[in-house]
């Protein structure tokens, strides 16, 4: 049976599963779904066209499903999507998407959310990442699964995010960052490679090698970029992670790619 403190509001045509935990001063809109477990702790809104997964907690003062911050946003019916067994911590706000992004906004599951964490509309975001205190996506941006995005670091609308990189504090990301890679600095450069999340995450020794191997190759000064592309491609078809790498690279992008500074280690 639901939980419903006495002085949250939750207006009619909601959908809440029957465990759902509602706290104190809570504002849930009519067209809002809280799947089974969902808990939202105090002072939460949930608004607009709102699907939040099973088991996903929200903490204080967040805000979720409210209307874009764009210009062109004219009041469409788009929806934002928060997957299963997440933690949003206080502060945090996701809006729903605009016609010009698809009309979603996608969160998927076993996300770590902190403090003043911003997902702006029409972002889609991967499975178990991890967003530290005011990380900030503009609009359009997509994030792999496992990406840690730093405190106080934001990314550029369109960019892309591959797989397992991770952001530094305090890092302006305004061009796309390889899968496994690692960027810092006010401006992003790519530093090397997420090599401590690699290995977290059950990466062989092996496939480790492989992809330090690869970068090293890829981002060295003999010959052009995409003749190094081509021969890396090809060294490398046996591993699935160089592979993506060379897939994310080829892939369409507005944004061009975070690059690295002269020293090219990893």
């Amino acid at each position: 049976m639901s939980q419903i403190h006495a002085t949250a509001i939750v207006e009619a045509g909601a959908e809440l599963a029957d465990d759902v935990t509602i706290g104190p001063y809570c504002c849930v809109g009519p067209e809002v779904t809280l799947e089974a477990g969902v808990v939202l702790q105090s002072h939460v809104v949930v608004t607009g066209k709102t699907r939040i997964g099973q088991r996903t907690r929200a903490f204080p003062f967040s805000s979720l499903g409210q209307v874009p911050q764009d210009k062109k946003y004219k009041g469409e019916p788009a929806r934002l999507e928060i997957g299963a067994d997440n933690v949003i911590r206080e502060g945090v706000t996701m809006n729903i998407g605009t016609e010009g992004g698809g009309m979603l906004t996608k969160v998927g599951d076993r996300g770590l959310f902190m403090t003043g964490v911003h997902i702006g509309h029409d972002c889609q975001v991967g499975n178990d990442v991890v967003f530290a205190n005011n990380g900030t996506l503009a609009g359009h941006v997509i994030i792999g699964d496992f990406v840690v995005l730093g405190g106080l670091s934001a990314v550029h609308q369109f960019c892309r995010i591959g797989p397992y990189a991770m952001v530094g504090g305090l890092t302006g990301v305004e061009r796309d960052v390889i899968p496994y890679g690692m960027v810092v600095g006010d401006r992003a450069r790519l530093g090397g490679l997420n090599l401590r999340g690699l290995q977290r995450n059950g990466f062989s020794t092996d496939e480790i090698r492989a992809i330090r191997q690869a970068y090293g190759e890829l981002f060295g000064d003999a010959g052009t970029f995409a003749d190094r592309l081509t021969a890396v491609s090809a060294r490398y078809a046996d591993y699935a992670a160089v592979s993506e790498i060379i897939d994310f690279i080829r892939s369409n992008s507005s944004r061009g790619l975070v690059q690295p500074d002269t020293d090219h280690g990893a």
